[in-house]
């Protein structure tokens, strides 16, 4: 927070918070210095404190009618959320960071950038709240949109309309792990010239592992609720862009719309990132193992893991991003019958939505985060009831290895 007193509404926010009252710049400094100090030093505060209080105040102190030290009300910004959206800016190398109260709500947020009549291309194999999203709120509100393959990228120029203005991917998608060429993607949207925003929904790698923004992207998409809080305790969202024209108008959307996150669920996910990367490379460690073990396993009719060679896009996972994040999906050999019998047998795995969280979950996306989804849809990506995903947690991986495989083996012999 600034002790400047100002006339400004809002948040005040920083470019990336990089420098962030420590002296020198911590902008080269590694992903882990800066998660864990960025937007956190303890000049901010008076007591000097080292992790940053929790501001659960709605209403500021004015010096005088408009003037105020950056902030005037809660909806438009409190020092919590500030720390954490500078935090959240220099960790995805974005100048502008703004967190929602839910990554659901980052959709409407951008769809709020759009106007009756505009085209959107999405990608066909999205988490199922944002394919609703789309398909019916957007189509309600007078956007026309379109599902299409994001992996190839003759068939997003085929799909481009003169009334074009947004493209939105998951990249890997969400329950297939489809991954797409995000380079080249931007560079279709460039040469088309005619205002498009492409966006990416960068939950499953989160910045540590991939920063949409330095390959060209407009806009960058986060369920925080996932890996980036990791604790599977609140529901968020956030934006990151390098746009200043993007980010005046989503900063007056968020504050208009009011969809913003509490003071202390932005605390929350201030402490989770500082663990972020030791986190996410423990996912990819643990993930690596069960998707080869899952691969051999005589039960298992195909595994779909983006670190696996056998991915179809394997080879441009390892040229954009660390690592393959910690989501799973396979087809287990059987019927309706033969899941269900794997999903009750499972011990340390726990049945249940969502995922990024420190402890192992398993799901039937038909049954769950897809169960809404045309069914059309389905059968074309492959979700039925054999397809199985799982969120790789934190787990001593043998032990995820073991629990497996023996509900593999209670299925089979329910078959």
């Amino acid at each position: 927070m600034t002790d400047t007193v100002n006339g400004s509404y809002g948040n005040n926010k920083a470019e990336s918070g990089a420098t962030d009252n420590h002296g020198p710049s911590l902008s080269n400094k590694g992903f882990e210095t800066r998660a864990i100090h960025v937007g956190q030093s303890p000049d901010q505060w008076s007591s000097g404190i080292i992790v940053p209080p929790i501001h659960m105040g709605t209403t500021f102190k004015q010096y005088g009618p408009g003037l105020h030290k950056g902030y005037s009300h809660g909806r438009g910004g409190t020092p919590s959320r500030n720390s954490l959206e500078k935090c959240i800016a220099n960790l995805d190398n974005a100048k502008y960071a703004f967190a929602f109260s839910s990554g659901l709500a980052t959709i409407t947020g951008v769809c709020a950038l759009l106007k009756v009549g505009d085209h959107v291309i999405c990608g066909d194999d999205l988490f199922g709240g944002s394919a609703k999203h789309f398909s019916i709120i957007g189509t309600d509100r007078g956007l026309e949109v379109e599902f299409v393959d994001t992996t190839n990228v003759d068939l997003i120029e085929k799909a481009i309309k003169p009334n074009t203005k947004l493209i939105w991917i998951e990249s890997p998608t969400n329950p297939t792990l489809k991954v797409s060429d995000i380079p080249s993607i931007a560079t279709l949207v460039k040469t088309k010239n005619q205002g498009i925003l492409f966006a990416v929904d960068n939950t499953f790698f989160t910045p540590y592992l991939l920063k949409p923004l330095d390959l060209g992207v407009d806009i960058a998409a986060y369920s925080l609720t996932k890996y980036m809080n990791g604790h599977t305790d609140l529901i968020m969202g956030a934006i990151t862009t390098n746009n200043e024209e993007i980010s005046k108008r989503i900063d007056f959307i968020l504050s208009t719309m009011g969809s913003v996150p509490s003071p202390f669920d932005c605390y929350l996910v201030n402490r989770g990132l500082k663990t972020l990367a030791l986190r996410m490379d423990r996912h990819v460690q643990n993930a690596t193992e069960v998707a080869r073990f899952l691969e051999n396993h005589p039960q298992v009719e195909r595994v779909i893991y983006p670190g696996l060679e056998s991915h179809p896009q394997y080879n441009l996972v390892k040229k954009l991003s660390k690592g393959a994040s910690g989501m799973i999906a396979f087809y287990i050999k059987g019927d309706f019958k033969t899941s269900t019998a794997f999903f009750e047998a499972l011990k340390i795995f726990t049945l249940a939505g969502s995922l990024g969280g420190c402890e192992s979950l398993a799901e039937s996306p038909l049954k769950t985060s897809h169960e809404s989804i045309r069914e059309d849809l389905k059968q074309k990506l492959g979700i039925n009831e054999n397809l199985v995903r799982l969120s790789i947690g934190l787990e001593t991986a043998a032990d995820l290895i073991d629990d497996l495989d023996q509900a593999l083996k209670i299925a089979a012999a329910a078959s």
